[in-house]
């Protein structure tokens, strides 16, 4: 009788820890979401596009093309990055205008 009273306080301790860490990681998760969704609700807002997930992949591939362009012309390439700036702003404005 005592065995079986020692593995059910066993279980019963151990389900209590792994349910203390699911709760845990369940509310930082949720923190992590809520962050990231009014980070991209407030970015959005700010520069006057919709908060959709084509907007924002639109604006970081525009982003990414300035950034091309600033190294194109560190690397003394001003025809590329001539491209690449005109490519990056004309994404960027269609976004924003």
């Amino acid at each position: 009788m005592q065995v079986e009273g020692f593995f059910d306080w066993l279980g019963h301790a151990l389900g209590t820890v792994i349910r203390f860490i699911v709760d845990g990681l369940s509310g930082l998760l949720h923190l992590i979401g809520n962050a990231g969704r009014q980070f991209l609700h407030g970015l959005s807002s700010a520069l006057g596009i919709t908060p959709s997930l084509l907007s924002i992949v639109a604006l970081v591939i525009g982003l990414l093309f300035l950034y091309s362009a600033v190294r194109a012309f560190m690397r003394r390439s001003v025809v590329l990055g001539i491209i690449w700036l005109l490519l990056g702003l004309w994404l960027i404005s269609l976004l924003i205008g």
